[in-house]
């Protein structure tokens, strides 16, 4: 008979498709944003960063219920119950966010590579896009989640490391507890809670489960690998992230490698150096996690398999990360590539919360979600939507180019098939 100690061990050996997502989220977008609230506005947004990791823990856990009840990949679902055209636009929202986010976060973990090592960060973007080839392509999903349990520990012991050797007013600290909102705060609040609440992360949530052979049976294990996951580890590592920038860093302009180089001088090397060291763990672990994500739902749209063992299945995932090496050839600075790719992603995200609390309340399950999952997933879209709408607003009052422009335009079209698909619902679902 076992004894709860060692329920506890089996649990935590056999989680991890949570802390691919965790990794994800823990990248340099999220990053750049808790630098700029802390260099902003000092301890004054620490609500929205603890919110940011229950947001993302009931975002989790809405899209584990749907692929633990269908034990499908989510696009297959949707195909066979809302219908093909739902299915590939969310398909094209998947690929074109997280493909734009790809080119940034190589170009992000090649820059900090060549930061620290003082090699030429396009070098870098070749070395990291083949590793990613030959890992993902080569052992599949177990080598991206060994990678993203092992650096995202890295990335949060870094940086609780980094607390130690910073000033932290923790009195003060507790003062950014209380909900307010500065002026012009907008943007930085959605890049927080963006980082959290992400489509990646919610459409990617079936097909990790399922690669681990996960079912209805595995419900608690599932609930318990999200809980460490997104409240526990991406949880810890936005606090001391935020901490770190609220102490001693003040110019908002500040990008996430330049964050690393400023602490150096100010509070010493060993500080800039966990700083860089963890900003590079986020970066390539995020890179790692992001790579299978448009390749699962292509392939699950195409009827592959969703593994390693289809061949097709490998070479669309090898191809994924070598050109993903391009990224580290964009140059320039990595902050307003991150802003183009933080509209994106908070635009395309209403959307999939839709769909899944679409499904979750149709036949696709054999048992609805309780009235506080719902009111949970319905808090989601509202938040979602509200930073998407304020989002735009700042992008076009700041005058169209081709690039907002683009994201205005993806965003009117997958907000006209949010508030369809809800028409879908209540008269198919409701009106029966």
């Amino acid at each position: 008979m076992s004894t709860g100690g060692s329920t506890v061990r089996a649990y935590l050996s056999e989680m991890g498709p949570s802390w691919v997502a965790g990794a994800i989220a823990a990248g340099p977008a999220t990053m750049a944003s808790l630098i700029a609230a802390g260099a902003s506005f000092d301890y004054m947004f620490l609500w929205v960063v603890i919110l940011s990791a229950a947001a993302g823990a009931v975002a989790q856990f809405l899209a584990m219920r749907l692929g633990l009840l269908t034990e499908r990949g989510i696009v297959g679902v949707v195909e066979d119950h809302v219908g093909e055209g739902w299915a590939v636009v969310l398909v094209v929202d998947v690929v074109v966010v997280a493909g734009a986010a790809q080119f940034v976060i190589m170009n992000t973990a090649a820059s900090v590579s060549a930061s620290l090592t003082g090699v030429n960060a396009r070098i870098w973007g070749v070395v990291w896009g083949i590793v990613l080839a030959a890992g993902l392509a080569g052992r599949g999903y177990r080598f991206i989640e060994f990678l993203s349990k092992a650096l995202v520990t890295v990335v949060v012991l870094a940086f609780v490391a980094s607390l130690w050797v910073v000033p932290v007013d923790y009195e003060a600290a507790a003062t950014g507890l209380m909900p307010s909102l500065p002026a012009g705060s907008g943007l930085i609040a959605a890049g927080i809670l963006g980082g959290a609440v992400h489509i990646t992360l919610i459409t990617m949530q079936s097909y990790t489960m399922r690669a681990r052979d996960w079912t209805v049976r595995d419900y608690d294990l599932a609930a318990l690998d999200i809980g460490v996951s997104m409240l526990g580890a991406f949880g810890v590592y936005s606090v001391a992230v935020f901490l770190v920038a609220a102490s001693v860093l003040s110019d908002p302009e500040l990008t996430a490698i330049g964050a690393g180089k400023t602490l150096g001088p100010l509070v010493g090397d060993s500080a800039g150096t966990l700083f860089l060291l963890g900003l590079g763990g986020a970066a390539v672990s995020t890179l790692g996690g992001n790579t299978v994500v448009p390749p699962f739902l292509v392939a699950d749209k195409l009827g592959w398999g969703t593994s390693v063992s289809d061949t097709r299945y490998r070479v669309l995932l090898a191809g994924f990360a070598l050109v993903s090496a391009a990224g580290a050839f964009i140059g320039g600075e990595v902050i307003s590539q991150l802003v183009l790719v933080l509209a994106l992603g908070t635009v395309g995200t209403p959307f999939a919360i839709a769909i899944v609390l679409y499904l979750l309340n149709s036949d696709a399950v054999s048992e609805p979600p309780s009235t506080l999952a719902n009111a949970g997933g319905l808090g989601l879209l509202v938040v979602s939507g509200t930073l998407a709408v304020n989002f735009l607003r700042e992008q076009v009052g700041s005058g169209i180019d081709v690039l907002s422009g683009t994201v205005l335009a993806f965003a009117l079209l997958l907000g006209v098939a949010t508030v369809v698909s809800g028409i879908k619902y209540v008269r198919e679902e409701v009106l029966v």
